[in-house]
């Protein structure tokens, strides 16, 4: 697909317009990567309702995460071939009506169609444009916009989270979708404001002879030209260069295990016993951290002393969050977990902030296009590898048998239908609880209606009393009235 003819563009201009673009990118970029975590708080009623596993649940973020990162490419070719604007609105529509169609799924197959690629791909056809958008509009302080942007990712999921509790709680997993998939359609507000920038004075063309200026191409050679854009949309010759390499590989390794806790944190606290709001909670307390950690590590990145040296900072940071993980198998208590949470916002925050600056200071800007979206295909295959490969975090629930072990009784394993018998009596476990909420419900009604009717209830309550004594005594009376009579 050819590129559209391109046009000099002036200097980025580091402000105006661009904290538009920087508010519409800090958003999308809080959908992108909040999204498939806060997901996540849904992951135990589906798997009553399918009768799945974790490492099933697990599929439906991995599947959205690998959209996110896979389709990278496709969306640099659209955007070259048709814009920003037109592609983030498509985004925002795709992905709003693949939580929608979710809402009515009934197996978990469809799920992963949905959520996973539906809303996946909507996703994607957000995340990259915008990030182009911002670098077009930042250069001086692209550290600071950046890190500024990266931060939508910790307050979505700090209010996505929660907000996902209370939806599931009232409405159902399905009416908890169909909100969320009502929530996506502002991604298409977000791409309305992504005006391209002016380009540069006219003066750039007027040196130029008048088919060139007119056309945007030397006379004669529009093949070539046209061939040469092809080319620099997908530039696969930038592998040839060893800083891209290695940082290619490092965030391959990286992001096998980057969103592994965020995605099973909850179903991990919940089997711990942490009650379900808390549990929900830990998502939040990474979000607040990370909320913190984004901008400060963006304005550090930006001083003048460590921006040249900003490829150790982000190894600090690779470090920092890969320590974190092997740690968090020892978090028990819920204590312990806000401990962990706090130390991977932190790390998690530093990693976001710094991964997409130190991108652009390896390859430079003109080929930040084409890099963005090689990464991002690279790391799609971590991300659909690593949080599946976790299974179901430990310690698994006591009551629930697993592959491997061994019957007390019988010595033999436990096999999948012992497993579906335990998931069915959980099932069960859960239905009773939800007719105990509605019984609770209604009692909690009518003391309400009792205590808005105050005196006048009570007035009614005895006078109804006295009638029924009042017919009580009249029928004694006409029963010793009818004996008397039989008397005489």
């Amino acid at each position: 697909i050819p590129a559209p003819p391109s046009e000099p563009l002036a200097r980025p201009p580091d402000g105006g317009w661009g904290w538009v673009v920087l508010l519409g990118c800090f958003v999308i970029t809080g959908f992108s990567y909040a999204f498939p975590k806060a997901v996540s708080v849904y992951f135990k009623e589906l798997m009553r309702d399918f009768g799945v596993g974790y490492s099933d649940t697990a599929w439906i973020s991995s599947i959205m995460l690998a959209m996110l990162y896979g389709t990278g490419p496709v969306s640099s070719i659209l955007v070259n071939r048709f814009g920003c604007r037109p592609v983030m609105l498509v985004g925002g529509l795709l992905a709003s009506s693949g939580m929608v169609l979710a809402a009515f799924t009934t197996n978990i197959i469809e799920l992963y169609l949905t959520a996973g690629v539906l809303t996946g791909l909507g996703l994607a056809l957000n995340f990259q444009p915008s990030l182009i958008m911002l670098g077009t509009y930042f250069d001086r302080r692209r550290p600071l916009a950046n890190g500024l942007a990266a931060a939508g990712s910790p307050v979505f999921l700090s209010a996505l989270s929660p907000l996902g509790q209370v939806l599931l709680e009232r409405f159902g997993w399905r009416g908890g979708f169909l909100i969320m998939g009502g929530l996506l359609l502002n991604c298409c507000t977000c791409g309305a404001v992504m005006r391209p920038p002016a380009p540069a004075p006219a003066e750039a063309k007027e040196m130029l002879p008048l088919g060139v200026a007119e056309e945007g191409r030397a006379p004669g050679r529009g093949s070539n030209r046209k061939r040469k854009e092809r080319k620099k949309l997908l530039d696969f010759s930038i592998f040839t260069e060893r800083g891209f390499v290695v940082y290619v590989v490092a965030k391959f390794v990286l992001v096998l295990g980057l969103f592994v806790p965020a995605i099973l944190l909850v179903n991990y606290a919940k089997d711990s016993g942490v009650p379900d709001v808390e549990a929900a909670f830990l998502l939040s307390v990474i979000g607040f951290v990370d909320i913190l950690a984004r901008p400060s590590c963006g304005a550090v990145a930006g001083l003048g002393w460590v921006r040249p040296r900003v490829a150790y900072f982000f190894s600090l940071a690779m470090l920092f969050n890969g320590l974190t993980d092997v740690c968090s198998a020892r978090a028990r208590t819920y204590p312990a977990l806000v401990g962990f949470c706090v130390s991977f916002g932190l790390s998690y925050g530093m990693v976001g902030a710094l991964q997409f600056e130190v991108l652009m200071a390896t390859v430079g800007p003109r080929k930040f296009s084409s890099a963005i979206g090689l990464v991002l295909l690279v790391e799609a295959f971590a991300v659909l590898i690593g949080p599946p490969s976790a299974g179901a975090p430990p310690p698994p629930h006591p009551a629930m048998p697993t592959q491997g072990k061994t019957h007390p009784e019988t010595g033999e394993g436990r096999d999948r239908e012992e497993r579906k018998k335990w998931r069915e009596a959980e099932r069960k476990k859960w239905r009773e609880q939800e007719r105990q909420k509605e019984a609770e419900k209604e009692r909690w009604g009518e003391r309400q209606s009792e205590t808005e009717g105050g005196q006048r209830g009570t007035e009614r309550k005895r006078e109804a009393e006295r009638e029924a004594e009042r017919k009580a005594k009249s029928e004694e009376a006409e029963e010793e009235s009818e004996g008397s009579r039989g008397k005489e």
